[in-house]
């Protein structure tokens, strides 16, 4: 017995001793619970909207005043028109238009009703419908308090839903789907190529050969952009024709940005296997590093504004995030390249970044 319990403070020993062993066995479960803790929230916070206001009479100030004020709501911008509307949308950056009637306090002081209407972009359509239901609460409140004190009145709230008006959950979960698909198949492809050159034995080739690591690199991608290629086409394709997901704009720049897409996600899959030693590792790297972030931390099912400041952090180096946000104002916005070159530019400022890095550190383990 004695012999068994030297074993097992033997093996505490070694345990501990082991840094990656106590890394996966403290570090990772405080890393996922703050993840999850702070990342899934389907909470309110700060929602940007724009206001549509004709009359600007003491009435609707009053009601703007209860919705900016009520911590959830942000004001972006003013519209002066109808027309501002949809370009406002587009921008990405406005979630609802509240837009009051003409002569509003007028129209309540001779009917004893009005109306303000609604309109939220349902892209994501849990978000839109969570946040007309705030707006509509809120003004409801307005109502309720404002009838105890003076004449009753009545505002009737109309609610349209823009770019999903049935309110599918399958416009947001396919582009977010698309996201993690893409990425992960392009990293997992790419990530064990290199790496099993070096099990193979086949590494010898390559270092006497009169390749640049640049064009090694490009070598080894270019084939899988092709394959890729053709992947994205077959989800392109179920997307408009199983999921009824339509194509509001350009299918060419649809598939250029595609195409950028792809092409960072095969980098990072080099950028993955030049950095490990084997096969397994390189995988479970790919699987943690891409799968798990892109599901909470792309915007794909949880908003990115309700998340703390270092998480929102962590989301801007996610590649999924702007892909995403492409898909979604090509397909149902008809967005076109105006709307969304930040975000491209951003995904080819990433592939420079870590072709870059890969071809450092490919020199060095040529050396």
């Amino acid at each position: 017995m004695k012999r068994f319990w030297g074993f097992v403070i033997k093996e505490f020993y070694h345990i501990l001793r082991d840094s990656k062993t106590m890394l996966v066995l403290f570090g990772m479960p405080v890393m996922q619970m703050f993840i999850f803790g702070f990342a899934i929230s389907t909470d309110l916070k700060d929602v940007k909207i724009a206001i549509l206001d004709p009359s600007s009479d003491e009435i609707t100030r009053a009601v703007e005043s209860r919705i900016l004020s009520s911590g959830y709501f942000m004001l972006e911008s003013r519209l002066n028109a109808e027309s501002e509307i949809e370009p406002a949308f587009r921008t990405g950056k406005i979630k609802e238009v509240v837009v009051f009637e003409p002569g509003f306090a007028s129209r309540l002081q001779r009917e004893g009703t009005a109306t303000v209407h609604l309109i939220a972009d349902a892209s994501d359509a849990n978000q839109a419908n969570l946040i007309a239901s705030y707006t509509t609460a809120i003004i409801n409140d307005y109502v309720s308090k404002a009838s105890q004190t003076s004449v009753p009145m009545r505002i009737n709230v109309e609610s349209r839903m823009l770019y999903n008006p049935e309110l599918k959950s399958v416009f947001m979960f396919v582009p977010g789907t698309m996201a993690m698909i893409l990425i992960l198949i392009c990293a997992l492809m790419t990530s064990i190529s290199i790496v099993r050159e070096k099990e193979l034995g086949t590494m010898e080739v390559l270092l006497v050969s009169p390749l640049k690591p640049i064009q090694i690199i490009i070598g080894k991608v270019t084939p899988y952009v092709v394959l890729a290629l053709i992947d994205a086409a077959i989800i392109i394709v179920m997307s408009y024709y199983v999921f009824r997901l339509p194509m509001q704009g350009s299918l060419f720049l649809l598939m250029l940005e595609t195409g950028i897409y792809i092409i960072l996600s095969l980098v990072l899959g080099i950028f993955i296997s030049t950095n490990t030693e084997n096969q397994q590792t390189a995988i479970f790297i790919s699987m943690f590093a891409f799968m798990l972030p892109t599901i909470l931390l792309s915007g794909f099912i949880f908003p990115i504004a309700n998340m703390p400041k270092i998480l929102q952090w962590l989301c801007a180096i996610m590649p999924p995030k702007y892909f995403i946000i492409i898909i979604k104002n090509i397909m149902l916005k008809g967005s076109g390249i105006m709307y969304v070159w930040k975000e491209t530019l951003i995904l080819i400022s990433m592939i420079v970044l870590f072709i870059i890095l890969s071809i450092r550190k490919f020199k060095i383990r040529l050396e």
